[in-house]
């Protein structure tokens, strides 16, 4: 589709596979590739399998045009968290093979999969805004909010602490771990899996059982578009 990513369609499944050749930034185009990817996968009717590259799934937002600020900076933040958000409705199955680091933004993108599954290793699962001097966004807290425990809930957004891959399951930031050179055949496994469920049932029971986080969708965007134009004006 892109040279961002890749999208290969097997036997109802639909493999997107980020790789920028670096950390996988979530620039305004990597955000848009992605969100066409997800409407090719709707056409298909596919369960979505979205994974990074060797060692890494995405360390956010691209720094550079976050502290250009501007125009370019509001397009970013605001259609990421979007994207994230519709990550967590989509009327798909979503598996989420995360190869290696997952921070900021990349962090959210995979918080908000049905099926979260890492690897062993030395690497970092973390939101990092306070440390940068960010609150962290309305969207991102709810989305880690449905998802972690709450005492790693604090550690992990109020405290920035970043975590190992062991430390990230057990708080909640992922369902698995497995080796690495096991990751894509476990992916598959657990994506051939969510497709031959009952597609009907179980989207609506995703729609209900994250009722209240995606209603919570609508005002956090709100909110997070007017904090981060007040943010921005300062970076101007």
């Amino acid at each position: 589709m892109d040279a961002l990513l890749s999208y290969q369609l097997n036997n109802g499944v639909a493999r997107i596979v980020l790789d920028d050749g670096k950390a996988n930034v979530m620039s305004e185009r990597m955000i848009s590739v992605l969100d066409q990817a997800l409407n090719q996968a709707e056409q298909d009717q596919a369960v979505v399998l979205l994974t990074g590259r060797n060692g890494m799934f995405s360390a956010g937002f691209d720094l550079p045009t976050l502290r250009g600020g501007g125009d370019g900076a509001m397009r970013m933040l605001n259609s990421g968290f979007a994207l994230s958000a519709r990550l967590a409705g989509l009327p798909l199955p979503v598996v989420v093979a995360c190869p290696g680091h997952a921070l900021a933004m990349g962090l959210f993108l995979v918080m908000a999969a049905d099926v979260r599954i890492g690897v062993h290793g030395t690497f970092k699962f973390g939101a990092n805004e306070v440390a940068i001097g960010l609150p962290v966004p309305y969207t991102a807290v709810e989305l880690c909010r449905a998802r972690l425990l709450p005492s790693v809930l604090q550690r992990a957004l109020m405290q920035a602490e970043i975590f190992s891959p062991e430390a990230a399951l057990a708080g909640g930031f992922l369902d698995r771990l497995t080796e690495v050179d096991q990751l894509n055949v476990v992916a598959e496994e657990t994506a051939k899996a969510l497709a031959a469920l009952d597609r009907r049932a179980y989207l609506a029971t995703k729609r209900r059982v994250r009722a209240p986080l995606l209603e919570s969708f609508p005002q956090a965007l709100t909110h997070d578009d007017a904090d981060f134009r007040r943010i921005l004006a300062g970076v101007r």
